[in-house]
């Protein structure tokens, strides 16, 4: 058959139409799905037109239009060979030409269809670690491989794109196995199925949950994801933390981690999500003050502070978040914060007068000029 082919291109070339030579080519690697060499013809073919040596050796020189012209074919052809990837439903051959040419949008569309396949660990890496498509790719390490590598994943995710929807799935999916298990465990003692409706009532009234040591999911995993959750901007999100973590509050003392100052414990997690939720503000942020009276900044840094100036600002409160910060963090290296500093909090609140102060003690003339200009 071999033999056959090369007799008709020869056929072909002895006509001395370049044109239906390239035609054949391309039918032959289509009809092959030999589709990287169909991808080396139709650049060939371009290169023909133009003139061009046949067999690239090297980047080509080209000066506009000619260069603009051969990238507009680049483009084409890898568009077409990975679309005919997609189309066999091999998305690690396509994406390499998606790739190539910064178009993701194809290959995300075909991870978002898959729903099972045997050889998962290249279109999670295609979609999670290249950030294709994060979410479904997160969606496909919890379902293969489960919480334990999920959160691994999401705690090393190299972005911010799709990170607070993965944290949501992820937390979704912890409290939903919590329910389950706690529901499936009352059922058996109680004899009937309870009607309530979350894990607080599941968990209320029922001390006898706990005896023994018991535990109805990896305590591990709550902490982690608990952590996670501190910064995420999503209420459905912390309202399932929140009740994760007073569950946790259950647990035996071996199961109680004793974390960094402000979170010394799941208690502590259950205050924050509560203030961030506008339960209990007043309390959850007088606790907070509370504790940062009572934090060696000298042994444990400026993190919580910095924590709590944001937790101010997430709850309207920048007047308070500048007292904060200006109280625990006024010498703290800018390049260290990963929260407003006091020009931006003054700023936030509208403290032209204060904002003048701070400016005139960091010998600021700018901002003093700015907070005296909104004056």
């Amino acid at each position: 058959m071999a033999e056959n082919v090369f007799e008709r291109l020869e056929s072909l070339l002895s006509r001395r139409n370049p044109e239906s030579v390239f035609e054949f080519l391309e039918g032959q690697f289509r009809e092959e799905k030999r589709y990287p060499h169909l991808f080396e013809t139709l650049l060939m073919r371009k290169r023909c037109e133009m003139g061009l040596p046949l067999i690239q050796t090297g980047p080509l020189d080209l000066q506009d239009p000619q260069r603009k012209d051969y990238e507009e074919s680049f483009i084409r052809a890898a568009r077409e060979v990975g679309a005919l990837y997609l189309a066999d439903g091999n998305v690690p051959r396509a994406w390499p030409y998606f790739r190539a040419i910064g178009e993701t949008a194809p290959v995300a569309a075909a991870i978002e269809r898959i729903e099972e396949i045997e050889d998962i660990g290249p279109i999670v890496e295609i979609a999670f670690y290249e950030k294709v498509h994060p979410v479904k790719g997160f969606e496909l390490i919890l379902n293969q491989y489960g919480s334990c590598r999920a959160i691994s994943s999401l705690m090393q995710y190299p972005g911010v794109e799709g990170r607070e929807e993965c944290l949501a799935i992820l937390v979704r999916r912890l409290e939903s196995e919590l329910f389950e298990n706690l529901k499936r465990t009352i059922e058996q003692v109680e004899g009937k199925t309870p009607e309530a409706q979350s894990v607080s009532e599941l968990v209320g009234g029922r001390e006898w949950l706990f005896e023994n040591h018991a535990y109805y999911i990896d305590t591990s995993h709550i902490q982690s994801v608990l952590q996670m959750s501190i910064d995420s901007k999503n209420d459905v999100t912390h309202r399932r933390a929140l009740e994760l973590a007073e569950y946790a509050t259950h647990l035996s003392s071996m199961y109680q981690y004793a974390g960094q100052p402000p979170f010394e414990g799941f208690g502590d997690y259950a205050v924050y999500f509560r203030t961030l939720l506008g339960i209990s503000a007043e309390e959850g942020v007088r606790y907070f003050n509370n504790k940062l009276e009572a934090t060696d900044f000298e042994q444990v840094g400026s993190g919580p502070a910095q924590l709590v100036v944001n937790l101010l600002v997430r709850l309207g409160r920048q007047q308070e978040a500048l007292d904060v910060f200006l109280k625990y963090l006024r010498k703290t290296d800018p390049t260290q914060l990963n929260c407003p500093n006091a020009v931006q909090l003054c700023q936030m609140a509208s403290a032209y007068d204060r904002l003048k102060e701070v400016s005139l003690q960091d010998n600021d003339l700018l901002s003093f000029a700015a907070a005296s200009l909104q004056a």
